[in-house]
């Protein structure tokens, strides 16, 4: 490019400079020419004077011709010359000089113009006409290849500067471009977290271009959008840890505290948090604060903190803030420097979360006390995880509570605070096999409260209840504190005496007997409540070998000395031991070959109809088939199967039994099925039931189910959902024996009843007792009222069945309607009832 424009420009001066020097010889030669005419030429002379012109022409790369005009040939006749062409023609008319660029040579046309003073030779010409005209040629083309080659040459030698120029300026660019850019890079690399684009974000605009700065300035923009919208990628690691750590297993229970501790060791990794506090709401005027610190803490600083938790509770709308106030305090770890904070910067930097009313495990609230936090996304994220805190550590806490309980009361009774049921097997079967490889003997008290039932029915629940509880603090006081004494169920109660020999037990026995005889308690009303109470004694290993059979031994002790007279003690003697054991365990063996032969046999007792007398229903019993063809009564081995655990499966035996005889002879009338305690609890009841009605092809709404009281009030709320789930597959509902206990009536409020049977004692002595037959009417109109039907047990005669009649109960049952018999198709039934489904 250099070399083009130099070139050019040598060239184009070059032909200026040729020009200037054509005109000066033009006007050279013309001042010659004159200078010789006004002396006055001859021909002769002038033909010399062009022939030198020629000679020098011939010589030099310049060439000087010299044209005459048309009007001087005209006047002194024509010389010899070159032929004019165009150009020189047009130069000679208009008079005016100019110039001619043929490739490399220059022509330079000079018209000589007459003057006054050439008017006086030629005088055939007017004032400025063209005498003639001088042509100058040049050859340039030798001048401009010189001209070239020096240009060449010098470029040559100076070439290195501009290239080094060049150079340095595109290094110093480069430099520059570089440094922004790596200052830019480096300015991005170094952002780890949200908290780093604010650095970013002040770098900005320092960089020496101005559209790179302008980049930059973009990219502050971008970290500031992404810093209000962008998660930290340690809060969500975070977040994940803790998250991990919400695993709540049996050691997070034991230890919750240190599992808290991990927890706040956690949010250090984060956030700067010295402390985290909980609270605890333990009853209505009292509250747990446990304080948990990263690092011990000075007096001071513990003391503020306890202030600022308090002033905070005071300050709630929900007034959870009372008297009490037991405060804990707890270290993360017990390495680095003592914490040291004044109240003001608690105050400021405390960061709590208050519930208005205790939830999971009585936490009112939970915080942490932390650096202060600009950051809007990490205080949002600590700020979720204060509330999945409050739910995690407040059910951790909850199940420490709660686990606590239930340890508790796994083992203890919660009415009298005795051992329950559960655990005096444990502990009996504990001390029986210690006595074993000890060689001692182990004594077994069960009591057996008379007449109870009375207490219950005369005064209440309520009453019956506290003189269980006071009962027990009796028997606690009478015996010595090795003695394991516990709430067997009911009013029964059972005490085990370590190293205790029969004399010595029996001792016992009689003391308690002394002492019960003294007891009593004060009703409301004044009266007195005294109770007496029935006891059996057994030795192990002297009357079984096992703790299923001793406690059966000493039960059926306990029953004989009710037989006997009751308030007394049964003491076996060599003849008891024979007949006990006999009995025990011959019963024990017929009803473990019954159930796993299935010897059991149904028996149904009919159930009239009082308006017409037709036997519509049938009650079925069970019994057990004796070698004698004798049948044994459910009373005599249900509690035999229950201590071995099979009455489920006795239930589903005589039901299967009593569904086949029923399509044997395509009955359709409704069967009433006792229903034991234990279907309650057993899962697959109402699935077995379902399969043997569909197995037999029973309409479900034909089968009634009947409930006792006595059996289920322990289990009232477990109770309503399984019948609810009864009712819901098309079962029907009884409630047996109804008027035994004050529970009755709340079953009917809350249970969906269909039938009300009403407790035989009453029908039986309506004849006789006015008190009775004002209960049993009044039993049945509220039935009428809620629209139940009453079937009235008992009915042993026609005077009683007329009396049941006049009392608008719906059915009759008893020996007069008819026995129980396991031949279905023998009672005659005269009309059928559609059953609901």
């Amino acid at each position: 490019m250099i070399f083009l424009i130099a070139s050019h420009a040598f060239t184009s001066s070059i032909r200026d400079n040729a020009n200037e020097i054509a005109e000066r010889v033009a006007r050279q030669t013309f001042n010659s020419m004159y200078l010789v005419m006004s002396q006055g030429w001859s021909r002769q002379q002038l033909e010399q004077f062009l022939g030198q012109m020629e000679q020098d022409n011939a010589q030099s790369d310049l060439k000087v011709t010299l044209y005459r005009a048309p009007v001087v040939d005209q006047l002194f006749g024509r010389i010899e010359q070159p032929v004019m062409d165009d150009s020189l023609k047009e130069a000679i008319r208009t008079g005016e000089a100019r110039s001619q660029e043929v490739g490399d040579s220059s022509r330079y046309l000079y018209p000589l113009t007459a003057k006054e003073t050439c008017l006086a030779c030629h005088t055939n010409a007017i004032l400025g006409q063209s005498l003639g005209l001088i042509e100058v040629q040049q050859e340039l083309s030798a001048t401009v290849a010189q001209a070239k080659t020096n240009l060449i040459y010098n470029l040559l030698l100076i070439a290195p500067l501009p290239l080094l120029l060049g150079f340095l300026a595109v290094r110093s660019l480069t430099r520059r471009v570089d440094e922004s850019i790596n200052q830019l890079t480096t300015s991005v690399a170094t952002v780890e977290s949200i908290a780093d684009l604010e650095k970013l974000e002040r770098e900005r605009s320092k960089l020496a271009f101005h559209e790179l700065a302008r980049i930059y300035d973009e990219v502050g923009t971008l970290a500031t959008k992404l810093r209000h919208v962008a998660v930290d990628k340690e809060l969500l690691e975070f977040e994940i840890r803790l998250l991990e750590k919400f695993v709540i297993t049996s050691e997070v229970v034991r230890d919750w505290r240190e599992y808290v501790s991990d927890l706040l060791l956690e949010i250090n990794k984060v956030i700067d948090a010295h402390t985290m506090f909980s609270i605890f709401k333990v009853d209505d005027e009292l509250f747990d604060l446990e304080i948990f610190w990263l690092r011990p803490a000075s007096q001071e600083t513990q003391d503020n903190m306890e202030k600022a938790v308090i002033r905070r509770l005071k300050e709630s709308d929900s007034q959870l803030y009372s008297a009490g106030l037991n405060v804990r305090h707890n270290i993360a770890s017990r390495e680095g420097d003592l914490i040291e904070l004044d109240q003001d910067s608690i105050e400021l930097q405390c960061k709590s979360l208050l519930v208005d009313t205790p939830k999971i495990g009585g936490i009112v609230g939970i915080g942490v006390q932390a650096e202060i936090i600009r950051d809007q996304t990490k205080l949002l994220v600590l700020e979720s995880v204060l509330s999945t805190l409050l739910n995690v550590v407040g059910s951790v806490r909850a199940i420490y509570k709660y686990t606590n309980d239930l340890e508790y009361y796994a083992t203890r009774d919660p009415l009298t605070n005795l051992y329950n049921q559960r655990m005096f097997w444990e502990l009996l079967e504990y001390e029986l096999d210690r006595c074993a490889r000890h060689d001692y003997k182990v004594a077994v008290l069960m009591i057996d409260l008379d007449n109870f039932k009375s207490i219950n029915d005369g005064y209440g629940h309520s009453w019956g209840d506290k003189l269980l509880e006071m009962f027990a603090e009796c028997l606690q006081k009478t015996f010595e504190q090795g003695a394991v004494v516990a709430r067997y169920g009911g009013d029964e109660f059972v005490v085990m005496l370590s190293e205790a020999s029969l004399e010595s037990a029996e001792e016992a026995g009689r003391m308690l007997l002394d002492r019960i005889r003294c007891f009593s308690v004060e009703h409301s009303s004044g009266a007195e409540l005294k109770i007496t109470a029935s006891i059996g004694i057994g030795i192990y290993p002297d009357h079984a070998q096992s703790k299923k059979d001793l406690f059966m031994f000493v039960d059926n002790l306990m029953y004989r000395a009710k037989q006997d007279g009751k308030d007394r003690l049964c003491v076996p003697d060599e003849h008891d031991l024979v007949n006990i054991f006999k009995d025990m365990s011959e019963k024990t063996l017929l009803v473990k070959h019954a159930i796993e032969h299935r010897k059991l046999i149904p028996v149904f007792q009919p159930i009239q109809r009082t308006d017409n007398g037709n036997v519509t229903a049938v009650e079925v019993l069970s019994r057990i088939e004796l070698p004698d063809d004798s049948l044994m009564k459910a009373a005599e081995f249900i509690e035999i199967a229950e201590s071995m655990d099979k009455i489920h499966a006795l239930d589903y035996i005589v039901m299967e039994k009593a569904f086949a005889a029923a399509r044997e002879i395509n009955y359709r009338g409704l069967l009433f099925i006792n229903m034991s305690p234990r279907a309650v609890v057993v899962s697959d009841f109402i699935q077995q039931v379902k399969r043997l009605t569909r197995q037999y092809e029973i309409n479900t709404g034909n089968i009634v189910f009947e409930i006792t009281e006595r059996d289920t009030v322990k289990s009232i709320s477990m109770l309503e959902q399984f019948v609810a789930n009864l009712k819901d597959e098309g079962f029907k509902l009884a409630i047996d024996d109804f008027g035994s206990g004050f529970s009755s009536f709340h079953y009917l409020k809350h249970l969906p009843i269909d039938y009300v049977k009403i407790e035989g004692e009453f029908i039986a002595n309506m004849a006789s007792d006015k008190r009775d037959m004002a209960f049993v009417n009044s039993i049945a109109k509220l039935s009428r009222e809620l629209n139940l039907e009453t079937i009235a047990e008992f009915v042993e005669s026609e005077e009683v069945l007329e009396l049941v009649e006049a009392a608008n109960i719906t059915y009759a049952q008893g020996y007069h309607i008819g026995r129980p018999t396991p031949d279905l198709a023998s009672i005659v039934v005269q009309t059928y009832e559609p059953a609901e489904v």
